[in-house]
């Protein structure tokens, strides 16, 4: 009788460890594929174990990409917040600084492709898809970060906290959309390449998402 690859994890740490194979595995296939594709065989496979065993340390699918959601909001906060913190001379009243910062914040989230692919999916799918448990434990951090970097953009911009939480919403809201309508890296996105009366549907997410930003700002700073 071959013995299994996988023994349970019996320590803290050892669950702690499987946990961030797991999730480690998950992060790299969607990097690959795209988070629609990535099943839980998929995910198995990567890290050698049997699915059923897998979901001990993870309730379904949609938590394991729930749980990489939450740490890219914090990954991406402190991001957004130190190139917030390094625009040199930024001034509220400055006309030219809301553009500044809608880009800063379009480049920030689209060096993040793995966030804005978790981005259209989280609501659509991966809070439905576990329980109120999990999906309060998420949006306790992102509501968190959202609050943070809104704070950071106070500092920059003459925003109420409700303006400034209005222009993270918009960010990482776009941001996902657009990115699934930009479809990088697909068949479908080479299909639009190679089709010229489709050339419309060819999606550049960063210039596209700083310029709507840039205009809510903008129209912010004249309310």
């Amino acid at each position: 009788m071959t013995a299994p690859q996988f023994e349970r994890a019996r320590s803290a740490e050892a669950k702690q460890a499987r946990e961030t194979s797991i999730l480690e595995a998950a992060a790299r296939l969607a990097g690959e594929h795209g988070v629609r594709a990535v099943t839980l065989t998929d995910i198995a496979a990567v890290v050698g174990m049997h699915k059923s065993a897998m979901l001990r340390y993870f309730e379904t699918r949609e938590e394991i990409f729930l749980r990489l959601a939450a740490g890219e909001w914090v990954q991406w906060s402190q991001d957004v917040r130190n190139r917030l913190g390094e625009l040199d001379g930024a001034r509220p009243a400055d006309p030219g600084t809301p553009i500044a910062v809608a880009a800063v914040l379009a480049d920030s989230l689209v060096a993040r492709p793995l966030f804005c692919d978790l981005l259209a999916h989280t609501p659509l799918n991966l809070e439905r898809g576990v329980s109120f448990t999990a999906v309060r434990s998420f949006k306790l951090i992102a509501i968190g970060e959202v609050g943070a970097v809104g704070t950071a953009l106070r500092g920059v911009l003459n925003l109420t906290e409700e303006q400034a939480g209005n222009v993270v919403a918009t960010a990482v809201s776009m941001a996902g959309a657009l990115w699934q309508m930009a479809a990088p890296g697909t068949e479908l996105r080479r299909f639009y390449q190679d089709s010229p009366e489709l050339a419309h549907a060819l999606v550049d997410v960063a210039p596209k998402l700083a310029d709507i930003l840039g205009a809510l700002m903008r129209g912010y700073g004249m309310a």
